[in-house]
């Protein structure tokens, strides 16, 4: 009872407390990490309980998603069992739901959401355990929200008075948010919507950062700020450092996350590299073995389709009965014009490479296209087309292309050879402007059945998407 009253009364208190001394912020700032503390520690223990009987909380999962459906399901009216469930729905991949979504024109894409239980367990287990690995990021004035709205007060509202946001509320654009925030000195964090926004205002911020500062000092928003000009100006010297993901343990340099046993329902085929046959069985939480790959297939009660994700994630721990995993590649990112196959992490690894040996170049983003979809062979042999977006290079010589070639030559020796016979052209480079795949992913959002966030893919299949990269090549 005490805790619904402190929840009740910290809005009130926001509103009331407008002109506050510092003694009153660091006080609600206390009292608010205090509640957070109490409801934190019970939902962990709730998350102890879940991972400890992994079978009974998924079977829990798949009933709460049974009862829940949204759309019309092949099997019969009442079954809960979960082998009947999986023998009778079939497997389904997400470009096959996308597309049966848009021809039953459906209720327009929304963000998705888990029940709204797990929502709030893991916001307060994300803060807390942030707090815990980087405490300076969440004392008061030093997070900001830069995108409108944020998801974390979606299911927390009072958090965004209490933990001391210092950008303001409303629907304004991202980069008046991002301004008024880099304005306060203590900023430590910006928070946005989703990744994919987040990384948007992280790749303007390093081409616009500049001119972001020399706005700030010139007072465009108000008094001028010399002074928090020049420090913006040093920290965008010394490049990005930080926490890109948020997990369970967030100070670990490689991400790795848990699967919970909750909504949505999760299960795990198992995924061999280099075999032509698809297992057609998946496995529970509990059956997975360490070291293995397995691509992740959920259902939730919004289609009820065990849908098949095409991430493909590697165990490397437990926790309690779970699976603590590792995210290692996207399938469907595949590169294949002579029957080659060139993956998305071989081919990430010849493009590093080969920027690494680009003096003063950063790569902020890219997107593969086979030249059939450009129809740009013009007599030659089939090849790649790569579009990048970079910092610190305007500008490529023939010989610093060449080298992604020869890199990619390194690392697949199918493309090597293909390449000596003649039977693979070398890979095209293009650079495109500032902003090109903000574009891009503007243009994925925009279809109808794209997900949200829409996923960002390194192939490129659809001739219009890669044709508004092509008119944004700058050389």
């Amino acid at each position: 009872m005490l805790l619904l009253w402190l929840l009740l009364l910290l809005p009130l208190l926001a509103m009331l407390w407008q002109q506050r001394p510092s003694w009153l912020i660091l006080l609600r700032h206390q009292v608010a990490w205090r509640v957070l503390a109490w409801e934190a520690a019970w939902q962990q223990r709730k998350l102890e309980q879940s991972t400890l009987h992994v079978g009974q909380s998924q079977q829990q999962a798949l009933t709460w998603c049974l009862k829940r459906a949204q759309s019309p399901c092949c099997l019969p009216r009442g079954i809960t069992d979960m082998s009947t469930f999986r023998n009778q729905l079939p497997l389904t991949k997400t470009s096959q739901v996308q597309q049966e979504e848009s021809k039953e024109e459906l209720l327009p894409p929304t963000s998705p959401q888990y029940h709204g239980e797990a929502s709030l367990q893991a916001t307060l287990l994300g803060l807390v355990t942030l707090n815990k690995a980087y405490p300076e990021v969440l004392t008061p004035g030093s997070s900001a929200c830069v995108t409108p709205p944020s998801p974390w007060p979606g299911s927390v509202p009072w958090l965004r008075h209490a933990l001391g946001r210092v950008s303001p509320l409303g629907a304004k654009d991202t980069r008046t948010l991002l301004l008024e925030a880099l304005m306060f000195p203590g900023l430590r964090a910006l928070e946005a919507r989703t990744a994919v926004e987040l990384l948007d205002v992280f790749v303007g911020l390093e081409a616009d950062g500049k001119e972001l500062a020399e706005a700030i000092a010139s007072g465009k928003l108000g008094t001028p700020l010399p002074s928090r000009a020049a420090e913006l100006q040093e920290a965008l010297e010394q490049g990005p450092r930080g926490v890109m993901a948020l997990n369970l343990w967030p100070e670990q340099p490689q991400g790795s996350y848990l699967l919970p046993p909750g909504v949505p329902f999760i299960e795990l085929l198992p995924f061999k590299e280099g075999t032509q046959e698809e297992a057609t069985s998946t496995l529970l939480l509990t059956d997975v073995q360490r070291e293995e790959e397995y691509e992740l297939v959920l259902t939730d009660h919004a289609g009820l389709t065990r849908c098949r994700l095409g991430d493909v994630v590697q165990v490397v721990g437990a926790y309690n009965q779970c699976p603590v995993v590792r995210f290692t590649r996207r399938l469907g990112q595949t590169l294949s014009i002579r029957g080659e196959v060139t993956d998305e992490n071989t081919f990430s690894a010849a493009l590093a490479q080969a920027v690494g040996q680009w003096p003063g170049a950063k790569l902020l983003d890219y997107a593969c296209v086979e030249s059939g979809i450009l129809d740009s062979c013009d007599g030659s042999a089939p090849h790649y087309e790569v579009f990048m977006e970079l910092r610190g290079l305007r500008n490529l010589s023939e010989e610093n292309r060449d080298k992604l070639d020869h890199c990619l030559q390194e690392v697949s020796p199918h493309y090597k050879s293909l390449r000596r016979r003649g039977s693979v052209g070398p890979v095209k480079v293009h650079l495109v402007g500032y902003g090109s795949f903000r574009v891009l992913r503007e243009a994925l959002a925009a279809c109808p059945s794209s997900s949200f966030p829409p996923e960002m893919p390194r192939v490129l299949r659809l001739s219009h998407l890669a044709q508004l990269l092509q008119k944004r090549v700058i050389s």
